[in-house]
């Protein structure tokens, strides 16, 4: 599925604004990315941490998780498409899955110490 697809100029969810005056990183760890609709899930949010790299890290966390928000600066490619970017202030102790690309076949030689046999 293409992540930009996914890009929606509706409000950001029902979610508070981070003030510059606050500060949340006590009870909250900030995650920075491209925020983007989960594709079936309306209760949760999909972060993509460097839209335009080719090796880039999903997170996923359910909106009652997130505290605050903070706009960023948009990210512009070089064929000239724009992405709203965020820092998500997510609650500690609460569950946050990541989603990491990987070539199988180098996988098995870091979990295995050596090539896989089949």
């Amino acid at each position: 599925m293409n992540v930009h697809k996914l890009l929606d100029t509706s409000p950001f969810f029902d979610i508070v604004k981070y003030s510059e005056h606050s500060n949340y990183s006590k009870d909250n760890v900030a995650f920075s990315g491209a925020p983007q609709k989960h594709p079936y899930d309306k209760n949760k949010i999909i972060l993509v941490a460097d839209p335009f790299s080719t090796h880039t890290i999903f997170y996923e966390f359910k909106l009652n998780d997130i505290a605050h928000v903070d706009e960023l600066s948009s990210l512009v490619s070089e064929s000239g498409e724009s992405l709203k970017m965020v820092k998500l202030w997510v609650k500690k102790g609460t569950i946050g899955l990541r989603y990491e690309p990987f070539l199988v076949a180098d996988a098995m030689k870091g979990f295995h110490g050596g090539d896989a046999k089949s």
